[in-house]
């Protein structure tokens, strides 16, 4: 069974966060969680928030062990972009593009519990 969570407007851009999900993709969430808490960019709280609330859905509404949750599907969409406007050089403007992101997070049980992977 899979659950998941979705964090919606995250004021970080897309890209930053895709790397984050790529690193964490297919791991247990417990491990996941300790790689997020040591990645030294700020934006690993707001992946590891959306981990947390994952596997407390799974918990809380599926009876699902936590220790045996595995991140099977993590991916980042681009969400509203706030267009702010900068001075430029001989009275000219230039865009600047605030970008959001939509974090998702599907954790389903591990298959065979003693497993290692």
């Amino acid at each position: 069974m899979d659950v998941q969570a979705i964090a919606k407007n995250v004021r970080v851009a897309p890209s930053k966060v895709r790397l984050l999900a790529d690193m964490v993709r297919g791991k247990k969430v417990d491990e996941a969680l300790k790689m997020l808490l040591f990645t030294s960019t700020p934006n690993a709280q707001a992946v590891a928030k959306t981990i947390k609330s994952a596997a407390a859905n799974a918990e809380k509404s599926f009876q699902m062990a936590p220790e045996g949750l595995v991140i099977s599907k993590i991916y980042v969409d681009s969400g509203m972009t706030m267009k702010r406007y900068r001075s430029a050089a001989r009275g000219r403007v230039s865009p600047v593009l605030k970008r959001s992101s939509h974090i998702t997070v599907v954790v389903t049980e591990q298959e065979n519990h003693g497993a290692q992977s």
